[in-house]
């Protein structure tokens, strides 16, 4: 009973300091201290018995892992945005879109770039750091709120793309390997969700976005933002869009061959294309490659602080009864499936972790029982993509303060209503559809 008191209780801790702005590496740690000591888990590795989980351990391994494992992606990531941005090339596009689509259509175009490169199979921290600049430009121009900047970068890239048959993205490949499934799993329900999450969330930003701006809400301007005023022209939009594409382009090719490591390669053929088409707009493109290395650590220290309290959270008996009770839930397989790895993605805050964990679990048990391993694979990868975006999530903690400079007081409630609220939204639609037979 204790320990379960202090796995949820030090999630919800950690919710509220990161609501309340605490900073991360302070937040997470203690947390997980929290957790570790209600839960009997040692607090060093010499207290431990050998080989045996421990706060210490547990928690650096998750933290010392993630950098690791995305440091150069976070490192090109934020070098290309910031290239971008002090090129000029940002601005070209985003008032050649602005020309064309017009101002009101402006948290659209930020909205369809994401969904663009998330569906190419571009990782969700680098597309947040690759469209920011075009993102901040395109807000500036029409004069909306930049609050809501971190809420449409979100729903570009985690909603409709992320989970949808199809997508090069983890979160739907990782139910192949226990269901035995194609990416292309239940692809008719999924089209119809996708459709639904693109209508639905696209219709409620707006509607917040507006609303915002009937208050009074503008654009407001900061000294960190890059200034346009200084320069005298602008890089050919077309031409600066081509970046973006051999972005999109080499991470294709070499998706099925590197996985992830794809993008290190073809974030830096991001980068020396925007320098070789672009190269006489820069105004200081060694200051552009150390502001992006700076954010790159920050956003990869705040994220990995996170996912260190995921690896204490993982390590307790607490936990390991919250799964055998969420992969138990009665009633429909596809239900429980989704809430099962729903609220351990939301745990972890990780939705491939949640998927990871709960999967070897539910799969052969579910499978046993008759159930559709294509419903249960497009359930729960798009049910993934919900509550592991609470405040505390990685990606929302990287996107809001490291990436837009926000606060999660400002930017989260948007936030959280598209990355969260919608994709629930679309599970429960999935469940419905794959019950009354559809695509099987």
């Amino acid at each position: 009973m204790l320990g379960t008191i202090g796995l949820f209780g030090g999630l919800a801790l950690l919710i509220y300091l990161t609501m309340r702005g605490m900073n991360l590496l302070i937040a997470a740690p203690i947390t997980a201290l929290l957790v570790a000591v209600l839960n009997g888990l040692p607090i060093f590795p010499q207290l431990a018995p050998e080989g045996a989980a421990n706060f210490l351990t547990n928690y650096m391994t998750g933290f010392t892992g993630f950098i690791a494992s995305w440091y150069l992606m976070f490192l090109t990531g934020a070098i290309f945005g910031k290239v971008m941005e002090d090129s000029g090339a940002a601005d070209s596009v985003s008032k050649w879109i602005v020309s064309k689509i017009g101002m009101k259509r402006a948290a659209l175009a930020v909205v369809i770039a994401c969904a663009v490169l998330t569906y190419g199979g571009v990782s969700l921290f680098v597309v947040a750091f690759s469209v920011y600049p075009m993102a901040l430009s395109l807000f500036k121009q029409a004069d909306l709120p930049r609050r809501f900047i971190p809420a449409a970068l979100a729903f570009g890239s985690t909603t409709f793309t992320m989970t949808s048959a199809g997508s090069p993205e983890i979160q739907n490949w990782i139910p192949i390997e226990f269901l035995g499934t194609s990416p292309y799993a239940g692809w008719e329900v999924s089209a119809i969700v996708a459709v639904f999450m693109m209508v639905f969330g696209y219709w409620w930003l707006k509607k917040m976005i507006n609303k915002a701006i009937s208050k009074g809400e503008h654009f407001v301007a900061r000294k960190t933002d890059p200034s346009s005023d200084a320069r005298t022209e602008l890089p050919n939009p077309l031409l600066s869009m081509i970046p973006l594409l051999v972005v999109l382009i080499i991470s294709y090719i070499f998706h099925d061959s590197l996985g992830t490591s794809a993008l290190i390669i073809a974030l830096s053929g991001g980068i020396l294309a925007t320098y070789l088409i672009n190269r006489k707009y820069f105004q200081n493109i060694g200051h552009a490659f150390g502001e992006g290395a700076l954010g790159a650590v920050i956003a990869i220290a705040n994220t990995a602080a996170v996912v260190g309290f995921g690896g204490v959270v993982k390590a307790t008996p607490a936990f390991e009864a919250a799964v055998d009770v969420m992969t138990g839930i009665p009633g429909s397989p596809l239900i429980g499936g989704a809430l099962a790895v729903a609220i351990i993605a939301g745990l972890t805050g990780s939705s491939s972790g949640g998927q990871a964990i709960a999967l070897p679990l539910l799969a052969p048990h579910y499978l046993d029982m008759g159930v559709n391993a294509e419903a249960l694979h497009r359930t729960v990868s798009i049910s993934s993509g919900s509550l592991d975006s609470l405040p505390q999530g990685g990606y929302v903690v990287t996107t809001i303060r490291s990436i837009a400079g926000e606060t999660h007081r400002d930017a989260y409630p948007a936030f959280g209503a598209l990355s969260v609220v919608v994709p629930l939204l679309g599970a429960a639609l999935a469940v419905v559809l794959f019950s009354l037979g559809l695509g099987l």
